[in-house]
């Protein structure tokens, strides 16, 4: 059976200060229940939101979330993807301006745009993303957003890879250090990657992902910015991150949402006690983590979004928790009947994907 096309419109917003930032809304005519709310995906560190419409395999996780009758959006913060300077003045990126300019900007457009009859979000951050979205949170206490997601989202480093501790040994080094050509590097890096897999397994375990594809993932790659690599190496050196004075770890303390929280067990980006730091520090009752991957199947960072079965151990899980948040926007008994009949449709097109 041929799938349906999704409904996928680009479109900018500009920022107060000469960006105009790139979003993505993805809808699947047939599926869209314009009862839930908008989901609203922020991207991390070097990267793009490439890889949440990519799969090398199966099916990627916007689609699968669409196909959940969700309207999902992504949007690419300054410096990433299509977004563009519009003031050839307009400030570099900096975790600052991404959590207090570019995260609020993007919440309203989704707000003022969205087909559905919601006026609040669920918001989802992945990698640096979801540690961007907590500092959204924490400093502007927005009420527009009713559920957090963090996926593989560093806040304090309990744990750093020793390979990471070299990289950002040095603020002052790493703040310097201009790279450029990327993605291209990746590319042209990829047949010997696929000789010697060992080499990704920081970032991957080749062994659950289709490798034979992964040139096309290049396409979410971005040159890091010395900016934000100062940042996170002082981040990495005093553990927690502060912002405008306020320590995210003490702030999460504060947050009352709900809170998914992601993670790869295998993950050497954002080891598992880095990640579990956030659920561990919220102060909501409701928290839910997703700890995903054991001894016979690893998952590190980029596995929970390309891995051959992360539709089913991660995005269905992600959909589910999603749907419980959201239930209480239509009467129960038909809320049950139709995410029963969804469940079982996306579990009939993605059974085999492992």
């Amino acid at each position: 059976m041929s799938r349906i096309d999704l409904e996928v419109r680009e479109q900018y917003t500009p920022t107060s200060d000469g960006w105009s930032l790139h979003l993505r809304r993805t809808r699947l005519p047939g599926c869209f229940d314009p009862t839930t709310k908008p989901l609203l995906i922020v991207p991390g560190y070097g990267m793009n939101t490439f890889i949440f419409s990519y799969h090398p395999r199966n099916t990627s996780m916007e689609r699968c979330l669409a196909e959940a009758g969700f309207e999902v959006w992504s949007v690419n913060l300054r410096g990433q993807g299509p977004s563009r300077r519009d003031d050839k003045n307009a400030p570099e990126p900096s975790l600052d301006r991404y959590a207090t300019i570019d995260v609020p900007t993007a919440v309203n457009h989704v707000l003022d745009a969205t087909a559905t009859e919601s006026r609040t979000l669920s918001l989802i951050g992945c990698s640096l993303g979801g540690t961007i979205a907590l500092g959204y949170l924490a400093l502007q206490k927005p009420k527009a957003v009713t559920e957090f997601v963090a996926m593989g989202a560093p806040l304090r480093w309990n744990d750093v890879h020793p390979l990471l501790k070299i990289a950002f040994a040095s603020p002052t080094i790493a703040g310097k250090l201009r790279l450029s050509g990327t993605r291209e590097l990746v590319k042209g890096a990829m047949p010997l990657l696929r000789r010697i897999p060992s080499l990704l397994s920081l970032y991957m375990n080749p062994s659950t992902i289709d490798m034979d594809r992964m040139d096309e993932m290049a396409q979410t790659v971005e040159d890091p910015h010395p900016a934000i690599n100062r940042e996170i190496a002082e981040w990495i050196a005093a553990r927690d991150l502060v912002m405008r004075g306020v320590n995210l770890t003490k702030a999460a303390e504060q947050m009352a949402i709900p809170l998914l929280n992601v993670i790869a067990r295998q993950d050497g980006i954002v080891p598992e006690s880095t990640a579990r730091s956030l659920d561990e520090a919220w102060g909501g009752g409701d928290i839910e983590v997703l700890a995903v991957g054991d001894k016979h199947r690893a998952f590190a960072h980029a596995n929970l979004f390309v891995a051959n079965d992360a539709p089913l151990l991660v995005f269905e899980p992600l959909i589910q928790w999603l749907r419980r948040q959201q239930r209480r926007l239509r009467p129960s008994g038909e809320s049950a009947a139709h995410d029963s009949v969804l469940a079982s449709e996306r579990q009939e097109r993605h059974g085999k994907g492992g």
